[in-house]
């Protein structure tokens, strides 16, 4: 019996991070290592913005060399394609005629993010399926009837979301009686992260600071995007802790850092460590922890969202100090995870972990090897699709 093929629609090139490229290289290698023929794919039709030298430059060609160089290190370097929806309609890496072969054939195709808007050449066989990494919009224009986003889910045939409280007590997301929205989470491949680095002797986070965009508004409550505003709420934790804590940012200002570097964090350019996967690795599995805010959206609507950075520092045996999304409902807290709704509540448990480091690293692993291995989670994502029974 041949393997059943599936293909993942992501959107690397519209953020060559390396955040952006672990998250979906998981969903890759996690597939294929459960026995599925694996095939990544853009569609998105979205300008690679950081690929084109001019304005006049659509940045096919380098994008293109990117996703190649990135897969072929994960043995998908031929199984891949760009299809150039921005500019000129090409098909780069597999062929046009490849390409459609492949849609048709597919067991699964998966719309990592939400990213892609459908094709009918996507929906055709009724194997699309929607799977978010980041909830609340969505769930807010369908709850204001929006028809545009109805059109978009519509070609898909089953929806998975991050926000793992969904439909649950406690949770503010509102419910769709059209769409039916199971919970997924992050996928880990454990063993790429154990034993990267030692342990350092800093607490780190790796993020954005000011995202000015995506806020919503549901029942006259406005809810933000960026996570500035939450890490004004927690700025006197280097005083409370006298632990060093570094944060590598992205989309911050002079001032920013002046205000974070006075009240004792240490700043350093996201970039520095972003642009290569192995950096990024490597810092991550050499922090002594991760301690970190999530945003306002999931804050206070409780969605139980759960981010994949932090899933990647549990892996590493780094434990992790994060605000509470509500995520506690579904995964264990208190030994290598702990969710913080105060500044009191966030150096309590830092300085819990450095009373007894060795066992929350320990503890951090096993909350990894329990609740995000890419085999256990996938597995249940093709099981729920039907690709494995």
């Amino acid at each position: 019996m041949s393997a059943p093929k599936v293909v993942v629609l992501g959107m690397m090139t519209k953020m060559p991070v390396a955040g952006v490229v672990w998250q979906t290289v998981h969903y890759l290698v996690g597939l294929e290592r459960l026995g599925c023929e694996v095939w990544y794919v853009e569609a998105h039709g979205i300008n690679p913005s950081m690929f084109c030298s001019g304005p006049d430059d659509p940045g096919v060609r380098p994008a293109a060399a990117f996703l190649h160089r990135t897969l072929d290190r994960f043995g998908l370097g031929d199984r891949w394609a760009l299809h150039a929806l921005h500019h000129d309609g090409s098909v780069h890496g597999a062929s046009e005629a490849e390409l459609a072969s492949l849609y048709a054939s597919a067991a699964l195709i998966i719309n990592l993010h939400g990213g892609t808007t459908p094709l009918p050449e996507h929906a055709a066989t009724g194997r699309l399926v929607y799977l978010e990494t980041d909830p609340v919009q969505l769930q807010v224009e369908l709850h204001a009837g929006d028809p545009t986003t109805i059109a978009y889910l519509e070609p898909h045939t089953a929806f998975f979301t991050f926000g793992e409280n969904y439909g649950r007590p406690g949770c503010g997301l509102p419910v769709s009686d059209r769409f039916h929205f199971q919970p997924t989470r992050q996928p880990v491949l454990l063993d790429l992260w154990e034993g990267v680095a030692p342990p350092g002797d800093t607490w780190t986070t790796i993020g954005n600071w000011r995202q000015s965009w995506r806020s919503v508004e549901l029942d006259g409550e406005t809810y933000t995007w960026s996570k500035h505003t939450e890490w004004h709420k927690v700025l006197e934790l280097p005083r409370r802790t006298k632990l060093p804590i570094e944060l590598a940012l992205a989309g911050f200002r002079d001032h920013d850092r002046e205000r974070l570097e006075r009240r004792g964090f240490l700043v350093r350019r996201a970039t520095e460590i972003s642009d290569d996967p192995d950096s990024y690795r490597s810092y991550v599995a050499g922090s002594r922890g991760e301690v970190t805010v999530a945003k306002d959206q999931n804050v206070r609507l409780r969605t139980g969202w759960f981010s994949d950075r932090s899933a990647t520092y549990l892996a590493a045996g780094r434990p992790v100090v994060t605000q509470d999304t509500g995520f506690g409902d579904v995964l264990p807290t208190g030994e290598g995870l702990f969710a913080f709704r105060t500044v009191e509540e966030a150096a309590e448990a830092m300085l819990e972990v450095e009373g007894a480091w060795d066992r929350h690293s320990k503890a951090a692993a096993m909350v990894a090897r329990e609740h995000f291995d890419a085999a256990l989670v996938l597995g249940e994502l093709l099981d729920a699709t039907g690709v494995r029974s």
